[in-house]
């Protein structure tokens, strides 16, 4: 099984990342004998990712740095690069590999400090004489300094360093970075490929499988989680039962608190999960004895990782409020359908009686005020505005209609 499997319905970039790492080898392997390089190459150093959530592109990103570092010997017999199974390509793929650096946005920006050393290891030649990769999960979250930081390296690279940035769109990456980058634009996968993914990928089974892939509607990620995490059905459940609890204004403050503290409960399960082991795996390598005192000069360092651990809970507290306003977006999509008399095929067909009472007792109008209310708050969010002021702004705007 290949890294291209991964790549739901991405045929043709597939196609594309598969030529170019061809060429690459012929690249390393002309330079390893001496060899003159390829007159004409589909490789280059930099590459931006864009497409809708969902789509895959850190997927994408992540499987051409695998073929990038594929050590398969089929290759020399005609094999494509990217075998996902040799040593360079396992871990590349599970985020080991040495030559293959990946910078994701903790909080809600790309600190220029997150990217100092990564730029640093940039001009520096790979350990093993293949690709220095360096892959950007969200390169619209870099700020102006760490933009700039990267917009330095990659106008004048090392010969053997390629950054892979992923961001939604062009628009959200610097003209100056955008224009020295190779774009590749993917597109949202069909609900029949997702499910087709889940059936035979996870194992899900068929009718489970098409649930979720339309209950997500072609996100690949969060398909996967609604098929495999009973956790994260519940939490969508619960979602999709809030435009039932807004009656009221003691109901839409109710249903806000929930929906807050239910984001909140996740980013501290997460934390439980990773700080303590994280820090106690910083004071270690630090010199400190289990239990006792940390050498002196070393407590800014420890302070570091919990201001990185603290934006990690905000961002992970964001997303999961990010997951149920998409959910509730689909759930008043589906209602508009039904009030329009729309041929679509509904996304949320576990909630069909709740979908039907609510087209009958509003008009579109309504309707349409409130995924613009939904919508509103994602804004507020994004301004950094209180989760709990932005959310019951919201579900009284959901009550009024």
């Amino acid at each position: 099984m290949t890294v291209w499997d991964d790549l739901v319905g991405q045929e043709r970039v597939s196609e594309q990342l598969a030529a170019a790492a061809r060429d690459a080898d012929a690249f390393v392997t002309a330079a390893a004998s001496d060899a003159p390089p390829p007159e004409a190459s589909r490789m280059t150093h930099a590459w931006l990712f864009t497409g809708p959530p969902g789509a895959g592109r850190n997927q994408a990103a992540r499987a051409f740095a695998a073929a990038l570092q594929c050590v398969s010997p089929d290759r020399a017999l005609g094999g494509v690069p990217g075998c996902g199974f040799c040593d360079g390509c396992h871990t590349a793929l599970v985020g080991t590999h040495a030559d293959v650096s990946t910078v994701a946005a903790v909080g809600a920006e790309i600190l220029v400090k997150d990217m100092r050393d990564t730029v640093r290891k940039s001009f520096t030649a790979p350990a093993n004489g293949r690709w220095q990769v360096i892959l950007v999960e969200d390169a619209e979250r870099l700020n102006e300094k760490s933009a700039n930081a990267v917009l330095k390296a990659v106008e004048e690279p090392a010969p053997r360093t390629v950054w892979l940035l992923c961001a939604p769109s062009v628009e959200d990456v610097l003209p100056t970075i955008r224009s020295r980058c190779r774009h590749l634009v993917l597109s949202t996968p069909s609900v029949e490929a997702v499910a087709n993914m889940l059936v035979r990928r996870e194992g899900i089974e068929p009718d489970v499988a098409a649930s979720v892939a339309r209950a997500t509607q072609g996100h690949v990620d969060r398909a996967r989680r609604l098929a495999t995490d009973p956790a994260a059905r519940a939490r969508r459940a619960s979602v999709l039962k809030l435009p039932q609890r807004v009656e009221d204004v003691g109901g839409a403050l109710r249903a806000a608190q929930e929906l807050v503290d239910a984001a909140a409960e996740d980013a501290k399960q997460l934390a439980e999960e990773m700080d303590g082991k994280e820090t106690e795996d910083l004071k270690a390598a630090l010199g400190a004895a289990q239990g006792g005192r940390l050498p002196r000069g070393t407590a800014g360092v420890v302070k570091d990782l919990e201001d990185m651990q603290k934006r990690r809970r905000t961002r992970t507290q964001r997303d999961s409020l990010d997951v149920a306003l998409a959910d509730l977006t689909s759930f008043y999509r589906d209602v508009l359908a039904l009030q329009l008399g729309s041929r679509i095929a509904l996304a949320n067909t576990d909630a069909e009686d709740a979908l039907e009472r609510l087209a009958r007792s509003s008009t579109p109008e309504s309707t349409l005020r409130r995924i613009e209310a939904i919508a509103a708050c994602g804004e507020a969010l994004d301004r950094n505005v209180a989760p709990l002021l932005a959310v019951e702004a919201m579900t009284m705007a959901l009550r009024a209609g």
